[in-house]
């Protein structure tokens, strides 16, 4: 079945992303850093939507990343409900770290499939994410 070895996958992936990583930042958190990093200012909202996550998880990971004084969350004039968000240098600094660590168990997890294949495999891959996140649609 498919989805069991795609199951099978995840948890190998989520397993050792929290050994390597995740000391450091969880997936989601590294995913909020590196949006904020590549849109500075950018609202929380719009970047909840670029990095799939609701509403809510957004706030509650931005508010933690905050208290870790990674980011910084700034209400806009117009609408005090808006908050902009921003790299802090220590959010620079462990964003960086976190990339070189992500990039390093990228490189392990991938060293079977070997660098030309790995281009199409992350291509078949996408379009099969793409399919199964269509299905409910039908």
């Amino acid at each position: 079945m498919p989805g069991y070895v795609v199951r099978r996958l995840h948890h190998a992936y989520v397993a050792s992303w929290q050994r390597h990583v995740e000391p450091l930042l969880t997936g989601p958190q590294f995913a909020v850093l590196a949006a904020v990093d590549a849109y500075p200012g950018a609202e929380q909202g719009s970047l909840a939507r670029a990095v799939a996550l609701d509403r809510p998880t957004m706030s509650a990971i931005a508010k933690r990343l905050e208290e870790r004084e990674l980011i910084t969350r700034s209400r806009t004039p117009e609408d005090g409900r808006k908050r902009l968000l921003h790299l802090t240098e220590s959010g620079t600094a462990t964003l960086t770290e976190a990339r070189a660590r992500a990039h390093t168990l990228e490189r392990r997890l991938m060293r079977s499939v070997g660098e030309p294949a790995e281009m199409a495999l992350l291509a078949w891959l996408i379009g099969i994410a793409r399919d199964w996140e269509s299905v409910d649609g039908e």
